[in-house]
């Protein structure tokens, strides 16, 4: 049976921020069950320094593992942005007009008689459809996520994925892989309101449709979001007369087409 000095210590993000603080901090203490633990790890030892007052600083294991943690950040970020990618070169093949790095002012469920909420999101890829008409446009959200933990935490904000749904008349979870292969989440865990898209070696699988709400018009304030930002180069979209590409969206009926 394990002893108090012996129980394995189960370390995180915050663990891991708190080290690079310190790295880049003079070491002050802030004598909290984070540091308490980095200490217990062996990743931080106590200093006193010659005027006598205490520091901590990392040891060669706190730096080993920093330096870790910064490898696994840049390797999700490195497969979020392939899989953002992805995504956003199939709505382009579909002929749709595709954003990434949005800054939206979305509009945030309220109670009768109660003041308006908002919310700004940022959506992975936020796509509409090329079209002149108003009521075809069809605005869809595609939310990319690589890392169970990232998913977890945005799943557990309710404002977050109901302003998804507000600026997109589809919102969808795009999900990758774990390091063995493993999709990071099973489909009911995700909400049912979201459509279920799962990376399969290097393509797109819809697992769920996702629920269309008819969006009669994109409201001024994202007119100007759009206007002020820069869509994705379109010289891999395929044209609007050529037959549908798509995965990630149900099509009109031909003979509602613009």
């Amino acid at each position: 049976m394990n002893t108090i000095e012996t129980m394995p210590m189960a370390l995180g993000r915050v663990h891991a921020r708190r080290l690079r603080e310190l790295y880049r901090s003079a070491g002050w203490p802030s004598q909290d069950k984070v540091e308490v633990e980095l200490l217990a790890a062996g990743l931080l030892e106590r200093v006193t320094e010659v005027s006598g007052h205490d520091k901590v600083r990392l040891t060669d294991a706190g730096i080993n593992y920093l330096a870790l943690a910064f490898h696994k950040n840049r390797q999700a970020r490195s497969a979020h942005e392939t899989l953002v990618d992805l995504v956003a070169q199939t709505m382009m093949r579909d002929g749709r007009i595709v954003w990434t790095g949005l800054s939206l002012r979305a509009q945030l469920p309220s109670e009768p008689e109660t003041s308006t909420r908002w919310k700004i999101c940022m959506p992975d890829v936020f796509s509409i459809r090329n079209t002149t008409v108003a009521g075809y446009l069809e605005p869809v959200v595609h939310e990319i996520k690589v890392s169970r933990a990232d998913l977890l935490g945005d799943l557990k904000s309710k404002d977050k994925r109901d302003s998804y749904l507000n600026v997109g008349g589809q919102c969808w979870y795009v999900l990758g892989c774990d390091g063995k292969g493993r999709p990071i989440a099973k489909p009911e865990e995700i909400p049912d309101e979201c459509g279920v898209m799962l990376l399969e070696v290097e393509r797109l699988e819809v697992i769920r449709n996702a629920p269309k709400r008819a969006i009669p018009d994109l409201p001024f304030s994202m007119w100007m979001a759009l206007a002020k930002s820069t869509p994705l180069g379109s010289g891999a979209a395929i044209s609007s007369m050529e037959p549908s590409q798509s995965l990630l969206t149900d099509q009109p009926d031909p003979g509602q087409m613009p």
